[in-house]
């Protein structure tokens, strides 16, 4: 889980950019609601996303910035480094359930952090002009403070999980 990883983590870990890696960096915040097999869970922190959806890199940090863990991927690929040690996994998708026990599509986050549906899948805009945002791969993404730097994505399905960012700008 993201909360062993993150208590554990009081040393910095390697950071090897990505090759021709863009960088968005802020504030992150995960909540995942109670569910029949676990409690509610919660992590926050800052973020910094570097490279693509198919080699890239997430390095989740303290508000001092001392790197807590650092998610790589490449390929079909994914490791997560932390203070102690690192962890193989086969896919992004596979990392992300174990630090959060959700699956979180970061690879459609580097268009989400843009304010822009991801184009790996299809979406559609909310139907309120007065709430700017798009439906993609079962999340809603909520616009409607885009112009501050805040993103939100909700997950319905149980259980909910709701991702909040606030992104530095460039």
């Amino acid at each position: 889980m993201l909360s062993a990883s993150l208590l554990g983590g009081c040393a910095s870990v390697g950071q090897k950019a990505p090759v021709g890696a863009e960088t968005l960096s802020g504030k992150l915040s995960v909540r995942v609601d109670a569910s029949t097999n676990a409690p509610a869970r919660s992590e926050s922190g800052n973020f910094e996303l570097k490279g693509t959806p198919d080699e890239g890199q997430l390095n989740l940090s303290s508000p001092l910035g001392t790197v807590l863990a650092q998610a790589r991927w490449s390929g079909q690929r994914a490791w997560l480094t932390t203070s102690q040690g690192e962890i193989a996994y086969p896919d992004l998708d596979t990392l992300t359930q174990e630090m959060l026990g959700e699956r979180l599509p970061v690879a459609a986050l580097f268009d989400w952090l843009r304010g822009r549906p991801w184009p790996g899948a299809a979406s559609q805009a909310n139907a309120a002009p007065a709430r700017p945002g798009f439906q993609q791969l079962g999340w809603s993404v909520d616009l409607a403070r885009f112009s501050e730097g805040w993103i939100t994505a909700q997950r319905a399905q149980p259980p909910t999980v709701t991702v909040r960012a606030r992104v530095d700008a460039p």
